[in-house]
């Protein structure tokens, strides 16, 4: 192979490259990825230590595609044109990342791609976490899962294995499962972000709420590093619990001001941390607790009215969208719901199908927001379940708060019978949910029945068990 030396990364891969310095960086940059850490950008110092090293200019690029899209093409060109030269590692690193990057991307394509890759590169986990996220925006929890199946016997030890191999897991309902691979996680590195928020998922789905605050609360003195949307990502996480649990609102109010809206303040703050945020207002506001919350999201919303904060994540556009719809921001709301429209037709039909409902999802939530319940049930009914649009990217925990918004339009237009089917098939997946209850009983009172009663006892029982009442 001609040009330049080869060393090995931290894989043990080859690499192209006669400079210390760069292949320091891409180590650093794969411990970044892997720790969720906010000095990603140190990708950036591999590719100046040495132009011409391809695994640092492709790297870079993705880092930019997500940062900096203005300025990717220079590295996917620098990279590009040395790729004669480069490794074999590095070759199939450049095929993968590239196949995410085209204008036109077949997620199909790209999902190949990296499975390729990590066949032949097995202990490569910067590319499974990679491909982790395409299969979380595809929606395709078991396609994840294929592939962490698929490096797991080359990583037996290896730390940061587990907490990838614990997420599709609980996607996928193995709630026992994805436990026992989180704790492996956290027996290897207890300082694990993803193992940690992991085992709180679990915790918060088994409504262990208790136990999952405790544990959070024990370890966020470890995410002071972590990216600024992971850091606000797992205070949520430990909001709703408190939520769910039944826990006094000042609790959740702290977390918002001091853990979510302050993280926004900071200069590095990314888009995604108003995820976090809006995720939080919209579950106070289907609880009817938005009286707590009313002038946290006016500023909110008023901070969305950049358009550099559209587009960057289908959640998010989705959650604007009913903060735009509640606060009566009628012409930003068509603005964005169009511009969704529009990048919507530059997919492939494939996904354009898939995306469609997204867009009825999302034109319901600004229904919703602006208090027309029969245009949102229109859109939704008539067997609306969140948990079939996952192609918006979210989590199931981050989802459940769309059927919350399904419960609520049910009841608040009258349709007492069909809530209590739903609200019942929701309360046999989780019976320890006091707000479930609380809604069932509210049906079962509109409907005339008698075990409203029972219902009732049943939400004073679970609301006593887990923290202090409600203020």
């Amino acid at each position: 192979m001609e040009g330049g030396g080869v060393k090995v990364d931290r894989w043990g891969y080859q690499v192209r490259t006669s400079s210390d310095a760069c292949i320091s960086a891409i180590n650093s940059y794969y411990h970044q990825c892997l720790t969720y850490g906010r000095e990603r950008g140190v990708i950036l110092k591999a590719a100046s230590n040495d132009p011409d090293c391809v695994l640092a200019n492709i790297l870079a690029a993705h880092f930019l595609s997500i940062s900096d899209s203005s300025r990717l093409p220079l590295y996917l060109a620098a990279a590009e044109s040395r790729l004669v030269q480069a490794t074999p590692y590095e070759k199939a690193v450049f095929e993968a990342i590239s196949s995410l990057l085209a204008e036109d991307r077949d997620d199909d394509a790209a999902f190949d791609s990296h499975s390729k890759l990590l066949k032949q590169f097995p202990k490569d986990l910067v590319s499974l976490k990679r491909a982790q996220v395409l299969c979380f925006y595809m929606g395709r929890p078991d396609l994840s899962m294929v592939l962490v199946e698929q490096v797991l016997p080359q990583n037996q030890q290896e730390n940061f294995i587990y907490g990838m191999l614990a997420f599709p897991l609980l996607e996928l309902g193995r709630m026992e499962d994805a436990e026992k691979a989180a704790r492996k996680g956290l027996e290897i590195n207890k300082r694990d972000l993803w193992s940690q928020h992991n085992f709180c998922h679990v915790l918060q789905y088994e409504c262990r709420f208790k136990e999952a605050v405790e544990f959070m609360e024990e370890y966020s003195p470890s995410w002071g590093s972590c990216s600024s949307f992971m850091y606000t990502h797992n205070w949520w996480h430990v909001a709703i619990c408190y939520m769910e649990g039944h826990s006094p609102i000042s609790k959740i109010l702290r977390i918002y001001d001091e853990n979510i809206w302050k993280e926004l303040q900071r200069t590095d703050a990314c888009p995604e941390v108003y995820l976090n945020a809006l995720g939080l207002l919209l579950r106070m506001y289907v609880r009817g607790q938005m009286g707590f919350f009313r002038d946290r999201l006016d500023t909110l919303a008023g901070h969305l009215m950049d358009r550099s904060n559209w587009h960057v994540d289908w959640l998010l556009d989705l959650l604007i969208l009913w903060a735009f719809g509640t606060v009566k921001e009628s012409n930003k709301a068509e603005d964005l719901l169009n511009g969704m429209k529009s990048r919507i037709c530059s997919m492939s039909k494939k996904k354009q199908l898939s995306m469609q409902r997204g867009i009825k999802l999302a034109e319901a939530l600004y229904a919703y927001g602006r208090g027309d319940l029969e245009q949102a049930f229109q859109l939704l009914a008539p067997d609306f379940d969140a948990n079939n649009f996952k192609m918006i990217g979210a989590s199931d925990e981050q989802l459940e708060v769309f059927n919350e918004v399904w419960y609520s339009i049910l009841l608040n237009s009258g349709r007492a019978e069909k809530a209590i089917e739903v609200i019942e098939k929701a309360i046999k997946k989780r019976e320890g949910l006091p707000f479930l209850w609380r809604l069932l009983e509210r049906g079962y009172t509109m409907a005339n029945r008698e075990d409203a009663a029972v219902a009732s006892e049943k939400a004073k029982a679970l609301e006593a068990a887990y923290f202090e009442p409600l203020e």
